[in-house]
C-alpha cells in the first residue's frame, strides 16, 4: 500500500491492476477502512481490464486522523439542524470528495469510474456533481441523496451503531463489530459466525480504535444538505445498486437516487444488505465491471 498528501492529510491507498487501464476509484462508506472492499471483489475488477484504487478516508484506517478537530455530538448537531441554530462541522462530504479527487491527482489519473458504497456513495455524488471532468462514470451503491423524508435504519441497527464498544481492549472491540456486522448482514446471504468474527478481528487488527474520527465523519453526513436537486445536473451515466433488505439505508434511498439522476439505471438485489459477503461479490463484480465496461465502449466510439 501507498499513501499521498491529499488537501493536508495523507490518505492510504492500494492499487490492483495495469496502470494502462481505464481507472475504477472506489470510496468506502463511514467509519470504514479500504479493506471493506472486499480483496477478491478488487482483483475481480482487475482481472476484467480495469486499474482499481481503494483508499481509507480521512479520519479511518490509515489515513490522517484530524485528532487537533473537535468530535461534534451527533445528537447535538442534529437538533440545531433541525431547529435551524447555526452549528460548525470540521469539514464536509464536499471536503471528502475532493480528498477523493486529490487522490486521483496524486496518482496521475485524469478520469475515472466513480464507485462509493454507502456514505461513500454519498461522497462519490458529489465528486460527479462537483467535479465532472473527473467522473467517467458514477456507481452509488447502498446509499442515498440524504432526503430527510425517507425510511430511517431499523432501530436495532442505529442501537448497533451509536453503542459503543464495552471497553478498548481487543476482545469488547472485536464484539461490538460482530454485533454491527450481525445487524446489517444480508438474510438472503448470510455469514457464517466464523466469517463474521474473522472480518471484525481484521477490521479491529488493521488500526488503533480511535472514535473521534467516526464522530467527525457522521457530523459530515448529519450537516450534508439532501442532493437531489443537484443530481439532476450530474451527466455521468450511472448506476445505482441496493440490497432490497439494506436494514440500515433502506432501498428508498437507492430508488430516490436513481430517480433524482437523469437516465440512471438501477438494480435491486433480493436479500443483500448493508454489506459485501463473499457469496455476493461475483454479483458485484458482474455488475459493475459490465457496466463500466459499456460506459468505456461509447467513450471509444464516440
Amino acid at each position: 500500500m501507498s499513501q499521498a498528501k491529499v488537501n493536508g492529510v495523507d490518505i492510504e491507498f492500494e492499487i490492483f491492476g495495469r496502470d494502462s487501464d481505464p481507472a475504477i476509484l472506489l470510496i468506502m462508506g463511514y467509519a470504514a477502512q479500504l479493506t471493506l472492499w472486499p480483496e477478491p471483489m478488487c482483483r475481480g475488477l482487475a482481472d476484467k481490464g480495469f486499474r482499481v484504487i481503494r483508499f481509507d478516508n480521512r479520519d479511518v484506517g490509515k489515513s490522517t486522523h484530524l485528532m487537533e478537530e473537535p468530535a461534534p455530538d451527533s445528537a447535538v448537531l442534529m437538533n440545531k439542524l433541525m431547529t435551524g441554530q447555526p452549528f460548525e462541522i470540521p469539514y464536509s462530504l464536499d471536503d471528502m470528495a475532493a480528498d477523493a479527487v486529490g487522490l486521483l491527482d496524486a496518482i496521475g489519473i485524469e478520469q475515472a469510474h466513480i464507485v462509493g458504497a454507502s456514505m461513500g456513495g454519498m461522497i462519490a455524488q458529489l465528486v460527479a456533481v462537483n467535479h465532472p471532468s473527473r467522473a467517467r462514470s458514477l456507481i452509488s451503491i447502498m446509499s442515498t441523496t440524504g432526503r430527510r423524508d425517507l425510511p430511517p435504519a431499523k432501530p436495532e441497527v442505529m442501537a448497533a451503531l451509536v453503542t459503543p464498544p464495552a471497553s478498548t481492549r481487543r476482545d469488547d472491540l472485536i464484539e461490538s463489530a460482530v454485533r454491527t456486522w450481525r445487524v446489517i448482514g444480508s438474510p438472503g446471504y448470510p455469514r457464517t459466525d466464523t466469517e463474521i468474527r474473522k472480518l471484525a478481528e481484521e477490521e479491529v487488527d488493521r488500526t488503533p480504535y480511535e472514535p473521534t474520527g467516526f464522530a467527525r465523519q457522521m457530523a459530515a453526513i448529519i450537516a450534508a444538505p439532501p442532493r437531489n436537486e443537484i443530481l439532476k445536473g450530474v451527466r455521468a451515466p450511472t448506476l445505482v445498486i441496493h440490497g432490497a433488505d439494506d436494514p440500515l439505508l433502506p432501498v428508498a434511498g437507492g430508488e430516490d437516487t436513481a430517480a433524482s439522476i437523469p437516465g440512471a439505471e438501477l438494480i435491486v438485489i433480493p436479500g443483500a444488505g448493508h454489506e459485501f459477503p463473499d457469496s455476493l461479490i461475483s454479483t458485484y463484480v458482474r455488475h459493475i465491471g459490465d457496466f463500466v465496461s459499456k460506459v468505456e465502449a461509447r467513450v471509444k466510439t464516440s
